[in-house]
């Protein structure tokens, strides 16, 4: 019997506790799609939905003719189905990791290593680091996206250490100063200035921050009250953290880090020692196939604040900096690629008409996962012996070198995602 080399998988979700909570999910609403047999409880978070061979959540192989069997085992027995460059490249293992994510309640302050600091945090301390892989990662929005993501213009973190005095009172009145002198210019004198307000910030000893958080707190919900300054982006958010987060010093981050509201489409591109958290909405993601952050604030979990004031790029810029626009592809007027500069993935969009009767995927030298996120088609393939039927939540392993040919039901737009590693 011929191993089959595009099937449909059935996927893991993840009930993280930030997660948006029954249907109102994406992640929910998929996994419904994904799996037949899936009962959503609208009480319950589903937070991610996980597209790959990650040990916590290696899909499932949907093939009658490899029963039993996950995505992983296949690749391991398959190899050459990876591609040749990325089966040399990446010894044989998947390299990224492809999710959808609902967010509810923000996430964690965080940043992800590199290679380097990724195995030596590994070595140290493999209970909070459990591998020594980096973790580069995008987010492309499917509802309006909100994040906080690099360091701000030097120039407004210097404004708000001149405008909210509870956080100047935490920076310290030396470094607040060094950062409005060099605020706008030499790049490198700003960049030490800002390593130097945000170390003392997240340093800070916890009662001050608690005292200092609830003095602000109390002066904006006053301002808000009265119809005034809580109305600014920046004191709604921390209000909004503190209720999530009371008393955490991450709520303090608004003031330092850029705020990106992404729209359907858009993504941010996050490399190794970005600062960011997600704060809510739903996005695709992709990232190198790692568990390794490094978190400061805005969370339960292990914090390791002496390592991300070290490791994080202090490099300040405006918001629109951190956009990652796709390019489109010249040969396919429905297509959009987000190829990042990292080797590991490259996520590609298909919006189609439902006008088209056919759409092509073509064959590329990696092994792709195909999510499906609006309209329906039947999948055709010279490694498929008959049609698979794709619907929203409907994720495709697609082997390299494999072409699929999809056709359009019932002149629906088509939309979807494909994660690949373009070598």
């Amino acid at each position: 019997m011929a191993t089959p080399r595009v099937f449909p998988l059935s996927c893991v979700a993840q009930q993280y506790a930030w997660g948006k909570k029954g249907s109102a999910s994406a992640v929910a609403r998929l996994l419904a799609g994904n799996d037949p047999l899936a009962r959503i409880a609208e009480d319950q978070p589903y937070a991610e939905l996980w597209m790959g061979t990650h040990p916590r959540g290696d899909a499932k192989v949907l093939d009658n003719r490899v029963p039993q069997q996950t995505l992983g085992q296949w690749i391991a027995e398959n190899p050459d189905g990876l591609g040749s460059k990325v089966k040399d490249a990446f010894r044989g293992q998947l390299p990224f990791l492809f999710k959808v994510l609902s967010v509810e309640t923000a996430l964690s302050i965080q940043a992800h290593p590199n290679k380097d600091l990724a195995e030596k945090l590994h070595r140290q301390a493999p209970q909070h680091y459990p591998d020594a892989n980096h973790k580069p990662e995008m987010a492309i929005a499917l509802t309006p996206f909100q994040g906080l993501c690099g360091f701000r213009p030097a120039e407004e973190i210097a404004a708000f250490l001149q405008t909210v005095p509870e956080l100047r009172v935490l920076v310290g009145e030396e470094a607040a100063a060094q950062l409005r002198r060099s605020a706008g210019g030499d790049p490198p004198a700003a960049a030490s200035a800002l390593r130097g307000c945000f170390s003392n910030l997240m340093r800070s000893e916890r009662a001050a921050v608690a005292e200092q958080l609830r003095r602000l707190v109390e002066r904006l919900s006053g301002e808000a009250a009265a119809g005034g300054g809580a109305e600014d982006a920046c004191a709604e958010l921390l209000l909004r953290l503190h209720g999530q987060h009371p008393g955490d010093i991450g709520c303090f981050a608004v003031y330092f880090l850029n705020l990106l509201t992404l729209q359907p489409g858009q993504a941010m591109f996050l490399d190794a020692n970005v600062p960011h958290a997600y704060l809510r909405g739903d996005c695709v993601e992709c990232m190198a196939c790692s568990d390794n952050t490094v978190r400061a604030g805005l969370t339960p979990k292990f914090l390791d604040v002496p390592t991300l004031c070290e490791m994080l790029d202090y490099a300040p810029g405006p918001a629109r900096a951190r956009l990652f626009p796709p390019a489109p592809s010249p040969d396919d007027p429905y297509l959009a690629v987000y190829d990042p500069p990292v080797p590991d993935f490259t996520v590609l969009k298909a919006e189609v008409p439902g006008s088209v009767p056919r759409y092509e995927l073509p064959a590329v030298d990696s092994a792709s996962i195909v999510l499906v996120v609006r309209g329906a088609a039947a999948a055709r393939s010279p490694a498929a012996p008959a049609a698979l039927p794709l619907q929203p939540g409907s994720v495709l392993f697609v082997a390299a070198r494999e072409r699929v040919s999809l056709e359009l039901a019932d002149a629906q737009d088509l939309l979807l995602f494909r994660a690949c590693c373009l070598l």
